[in-house]
């Protein structure tokens, strides 16, 4: 399988970020443990997926968080009913984007990964995703457009658009993304900060890309397989949500470049948001 390292032309986030990530993996080594993993999957209307998408996780994982946008089908139902040991909330406000902030802060891992509803996404790749960041990268990325990747659900229109986006922030952001679009992601906790949530609507994958892009932070991409949609309609509107996803980027671009702090202190409150103290502090 092929994948890519992507690092941002930041000088001193990839620096930063790789010492915290290696010198928790050495620790968990050195523990015998596994990292924690909490599944953060946003819900509107699945109850018909849900069964299949629940159903389809991995053993192991700390907790599953299924964040609930005030569906009416009886949704947060039946993932109680099919994962008694979920976490089930309701959103505070309404969007994907607004569901996964609430799920990312009721998360208590120290691997999130973010997973679709509908079917779209196999459950039984997060191994891979997981395996990528303890082997030292950051951030897990989803691409239908790698080697062993690829997509059944992909319209024409959507692939193209997806492109030309893809290409728009690779120029503006000095980034290498092969998919923008793409929500299927798993990320240490400390990148939280640097992600630091605020859109409620489907541009919430391009503007986390762009927000890990310009802090530094390492990016593996994982070759992924887009399934259909098992039931029901997506929620996504190709040409509004394109455009809020430009919007996105605009705004993004027109911000000043994020200030980098010391790398001590970056670096003691990375490990401390782990549950670890900084060595030789």
């Amino acid at each position: 399988m092929t994948v890519e390292i992507l690092e941002s032309k930041s000088s001193a986030g990839p620096v930063l970020a790789g010492t915290m990530t290696r010198r928790y993996a050495a620790r968990a080594a050195r523990l015998n443990e596994w990292p924690r993993v909490s599944v953060v999957i946003p819900t509107l209307n699945e109850a018909l997926n849900l069964p299949l998408v629940l159903g389809e996780l991995p053993d192991g994982a700390h907790e599953v968080i299924v964040v609930d946008g005030h569906s009416t089908d009886g949704t947060p139902d039946v993932a109680r009913e099919i994962r008694p040991d979920a976490i089930v909330i309701q959103q505070t406000g309404r969007g994907k984007g607004d569901a996964l902030r609430c799920g990312f802060e009721a998360a208590s891992g120290d691997i999130l990964v973010m997973l679709d509803a509908d079917g779209s996404a196999d459950p039984a790749e997060i191994p891979q995703f997981v395996q990528a960041l303890l082997d030292g990268a950051d951030f897990a990325k989803g691409t239908r457009f790698r080697e062993a990747g690829g997509s059944s659900d992909l319209t024409p229109l959507r692939r193209f658009g997806n492109r030309m986006l893809s290409g728009t922030v690779n120029t503006l952001f000095r980034t290498s993304y092969s998919d923008l679009c793409y929500g299927y992601n798993a990320f240490w906790r400390h990148c939280l900060p640097a992600m630091n949530v605020d859109c409620t609507g489907f541009e919430i994958e391009t503007l986390i890309n762009i927000r890990v892009g310009r802090a530094g932070l390492k990016v593996r991409e994982i070759p992924s397989f887009e399934r259909d949609r098992v039931h029901g309609q997506s929620n996504l509107r190709t040409f509004r949500d394109g455009a809020r996803v430009l919007r996105t980027i605009l705004t993004e671009r027109a911000k000043s470049a994020p200030r980098t702090d010391h790398p001590r202190t970056t670096l003691d409150l990375a490990v401390s948001d782990l549950g670890f103290a900084s060595e030789g502090a």
